[in-house]
């Protein structure tokens, strides 16, 4: 395969998907040839800087690949660890061109506006000498796995929300609930829907005879210091509602369930995508997991080597997986080629009308999905095709995903995996990983929870986040 004058060497391609362009592969196959010394720096909150150290060819033959090398990385790291300053140290050409692209009205203007919005503060892109590079500064913390006392775990979903009610570790009570917070613009349906959870798990642990001792969330979207910076489930959100009654809503109904039972109730708010690693780490006893929850959107948590989470992003749903001109472009983004499109509903669904598959157009994606598992619970060779072709983007984006993570274990969990058609996901990533990336395919364990784990397991793990003081 041959992508911007580099000659990609690819063994393996989904079979309803043969023009995908594995960006890892790229990634490699493009850095073997440049010789020029590259520092990419990405500063976020707290004074932390990430580095990354490459090359590029400078040459005018190879200004294009030069150009969507950097975009590409850019955007992958800015989407892994998060920032709000790109330093590109090492050419002022390559920052020049980045710089563009991250202003109002360039090529990469959502992310631009994305990223001031989490941190709060203007997004900027600068040039300097390769010499006047930054220095790393990267810090992780410890959190949750704290079982002690009667503890509520909620877990906000892009197609239902699930509670749970646990004492010293033991789940007494869970529960899961259809609601649709992506199509409703008034942020008191999502309100009221948490504080209903709230309220129905607190229930449960009162009737034990003990009180509510933290509470412990689980969501879609980027959060700093429990607050909700931005989040897809407030899609429809009006900015002024969401500053005024989203920012802080999980700690608004925690208090006022307080309030109810007439003490302070400790919680703490982390992204979906971390808990899930954070629920991995605990199934599994291990450490250095990622966490990959496919459902509405694709979650994406880590959990270092350590037990630590580093405070990245790890937005991967809007980082880049597949270099195709013309793959699914994200409603949202609005960039080609990202995980969300892969590795969620949406990826099934958009494999479908290749795999043969006419989906009734009137129905939910949620509803596409389950029609989907249908034909792949009745042997449908056709569903099974969808599942294998995942298998493959996934193996290809998993050796992406390592280069930067380094983990050890991979949690699959998340609707599309429920059922066989999540086996089949895993039997053809194995078989990838082991037929293209042999090294790497020793290093990681892919990981399947049990169904029950699956759908609630992220709840329960939710209630481990708060420490409660004695």
């Amino acid at each position: 395969m041959k992508f911007l004058n580099v000659e990609i060497p690819v063994k393996n391609l989904p079979v309803l998907d043969p023009g995908f362009v594995p960006l890892g592969l790229f990634f490699q196959a493009y850095e073997k040839g440049a010789t020029q010394p590259l520092c990419i720096a990405v500063e976020r909150g707290g004074g932390q800087i990430g580095t990354w150290e490459c090359k590029v060819y400078g040459t005018p033959e190879m200004k294009s690949a030069d150009e969507y090398y950097v975009d590409r990385l850019v955007k992958f790291l800015l989407w892994s660890w998060g920032g709000f300053k790109v330093s590109i140290c090492g050419s002022d050409a390559l920052a020049a061109y980045v710089a563009d692209a991250y202003r109002q009205g360039g090529s990469r203007a959502f992310d631009c506006d994305f990223m001031a919005n989490v941190y709060e503060r203007p997004f900027e892109v600068e040039a300097l000498p390769y010499s006047q590079k930054p220095t790393a500064f990267q810090k992780s913390e410890s959190v949750g796995r704290h079982l002690d006392g009667a503890r509520i775990g909620f877990d906000a979903g892009g197609s239902d929300r699930k509670g749970s009610a646990g004492i010293d570790g033991e789940t007494i009570y869970s529960e899961e609930v259809v609601w649709y917070p992506k199509t409703i613009s008034d942020p008191n349906y999502h309100y009221q829907g948490i504080l209903a959870a709230l309220h129905t798990a607190a229930a449960k642990i009162l009737e034990k005879g003990r009180k509510v001792d933290g509470i412990g969330v689980s969501s879609a979207g980027d959060f700093i210091d429990n607050r909700c910076m931005v989040a897809s489930l407030f899609l429809k959100v009006s900015k002024e509602d969401f500053d005024a009654q989203v920012k802080n809503i999980y700690t608004r109904a925690a208090e006022e369930l307080g309030r109810t039972l007439g003490y302070e109730i400790p919680v703490v708010v982390a992204n979906d995508g971390d808990v899930s690693a954070l629920a991995g780490a605990m199934g599994l006893k291990e450490n250095g997991i990622m966490g990959i929850a496919m459902g509405t959107s694709e979650a994406v948590g880590f959990v270092d080597r350590s037990g630590n989470i580093c405070g990245w992003l790890n937005e991967l749903a809007f980082a880049p997986v597949d270099g195709q001109p013309d793959a699914m472009r994200d409603e949202w983004s609005g960039d080609i080629g990202c995980g969300v499109k892969y590795f969620s509903q949406d990826g099934v669904i958009k494999l479908a009308p290749a795999a043969g598959i006419e989906l009734d157009e009137v129905l939910s994606p949620a509803e596409k999905l389950k029609a989907v598992q249908a034909l792949m619970n009745d042997g449908d060779g056709r569903a099974a095709a969808i599942y294998r072709s995942i298998g493959v983007h996934l193996a290809h984006s998993l050796a992406l995903y390592h280069d930067m993570y380094h983990f050890r274990h991979v949690l699959l969990l998340g609707r599309v995996m429920s059922g066989r058609g999540g086996e089949l996901v895993i039997e053809e990533c194995g078989r990838v990983l082991r037929d293209e990336y042999s090294e790497l395919a020793d290093m990681i364990h892919l990981a399947l929870p049990d169904e029950k784990f699956r759908r609630v397991g992220q709840s329960a793990a939710a209630a481990s986040l708060p420490e409660i003081k004695k």
